[in-house]
């Protein structure tokens, strides 16, 4: 009789079973495959980095085509327009034409360098609000008068409705206005000739709410999310229709969330129309801002605003020193200009101003170092007089090196005249008056 033998188990598949060399292939395989999986995702992340480095170089070459073009541009009609004028050959009629381009085009220059400027305080955030009380009724109307002639041109009808409880707002009155100059300046861009532009100031609860709307070329959804960025343009090709270097919306945004608000863009699509809305909160308590002064009072405090005050303004450049000189006489003051930094120290002792104005840049010896060495002399040599860096270096790093030499102020070119009578009334000890 035969001895059963024991059944063997079956050999399931699997590494418990494989044999030593087996189990060490399979792991290896499977490490290999690991690895080739964690260079597969290296290479796609690579691939993102390239196409996201080559965009931004493309956006960056763009960018910089488009920012030569819109500087270039008005730039040229300048330079064309005063070789019309000094030629002589232009009459009465055009030379008020070539006249009123020049103011046009290099406010367009000033506009363009003042948006590249906040720009780059915002990406370093150093840009910085001085709040109060802000009638945005008034801002409202000043941003409309800024834009009326560009509206009247295309014949665009702009309608405005105001809710009175809707302001006043607490806020920096000139970001404030610079948010609605940019967003009726936008719609005025994009609307067609004939259109029409509605700004709309409501109380919504506890915000104030601005919309801008317009019937303009709208915006296509795809570009929708994008409306708010840096340099950012729906159309940046050289066939585009509309010109501009696409800051505004984007300093629109960050001014408007400086201010605690929130702000978004509306649109139906192409050729739908576009509507801005800019929300903003109203404080539980807020003190109405005062009101200005009548327009007689305003034109006499602007004739005798400076009246008896004595400015020495220091200025390599000689057209800024006779713009200056013109400015500050026209409002009453007595002024004196030296060319250097020498001449100015000689003259001090013995003209005495009350106000010191000073650009930076200068051959030979600087503003800083000129305003030091007068700091060294005593009171009654001027050592002690107010001044002030009037200059085209307008960072905030500018201006805290301005202070920290011994200015009392700094203010940035282009110099808007009624900020340079406000400055030097300021240094003067003269009280500011609204409106002047």
């Amino acid at each position: 009789m035969d001895t059963p033998q024991p059944e063997s188990d079956p050999i399931p598949p699997g590494a418990d079973n494989l044999t030593t060399p087996d189990r060490e292939l399979r792991e290896r395989v499977a490490e290999l495959e690991a690895e080739r999986d964690r260079l597969a995702a290296l290479v796609a992340d690579n691939a993102r980095l390239c196409h996201e480095a080559i965009e931004a170089s493309r956006a960056k070459d763009e960018f910089l085509a488009t920012l030569s073009h819109e500087l270039r541009t008005p730039l040229n009609a300048v330079v064309g327009w005063v070789h019309m004028l000094k030629s002589g050959m232009l009459s009465p009629e055009a030379s008020a034409k070539a006249l009123e381009s020049i103011e046009r085009n290099a406010s367009i220059q000033a506009q363009l360098t003042a948006d590249l400027l906040d720009v780059s305080r915002v990406i370093t955030g150093k840009l910085a609000l001085e709040c109060a009380p802000v009638d945005l009724s008034a801002t409202i109307e000043a941003a409309l008068d800024a834009n009326r002639s560009a509206a009247a041109a295309k014949n665009i009808d702009v309608s405005v409705v105001i809710e009175r409880e809707a302001c006043p707002v607490w806020g920096d009155a000139n970001r404030l206005q610079q948010i609605v100059w940019n967003l009726l300046s936008n719609a005025v861009k994009f609307t067609p000739p004939g259109g029409q532009i509605q700004v709309r100031l409501v109380r919504i609860d506890t915000h104030t709410e601005l919309r801008v709307t317009d019937n303009g070329i709208g915006i296509p959804a795809s570009f929708l999310p994008y409306v708010f960025d840096r340099f950012r343009q729906a159309d940046g090709t050289t066939t585009r229709a509309h010109g501009g270097l696409g800051l505004g919306l984007a300093i629109v945004r960050h001014l408007t969330e400086l201010h605690g608000g929130t702000v978004w863009a509306e649109s139906a699509g192409p050729d739908q129309g576009a509507t801005f809305v800019v929300r903003l909160p109203v404080p539980a308590v807020l003190t109405s801002p005062a009101a200005p002064a009548s327009e007689p009072d305003q034109q006499h405090a602007a004739e005798s605003k400076l009246r008896g005050v004595r400015v020495l303004v220091v200025d390599d450049d000689e057209d800024a020193r006779h713009l200056v000189d013109a400015v500050l006489e026209h409002r009453g003051a007595e002024v004196k200009t030296a060319a250097s930094a020498r001449d100015a120290f000689e003259l001090l002792p013995r003209y005495r101003p009350d106000v010191l104005l000073v650009d930076i840049c200068m051959p030979v010896e600087d503003g800083y170092s000129l305003i030091r060495r007068i700091r060294t002399l005593p009171t009654e040599s001027g050592g002690s007089t107010p001044a002030a860096a009037l200059t085209a270096y307008s960072g905030v790093d500018d201006r805290r090196q301005a202070i920290s030499v011994g200015f009392q102020m700094h203010l940035a070119k282009p110099i808007e005249p009624t900020m340079l009578v406000d400055l030097v009334a300021t240094l003067a000890g003269r009280p500011r008056m609204e409106g002047v």
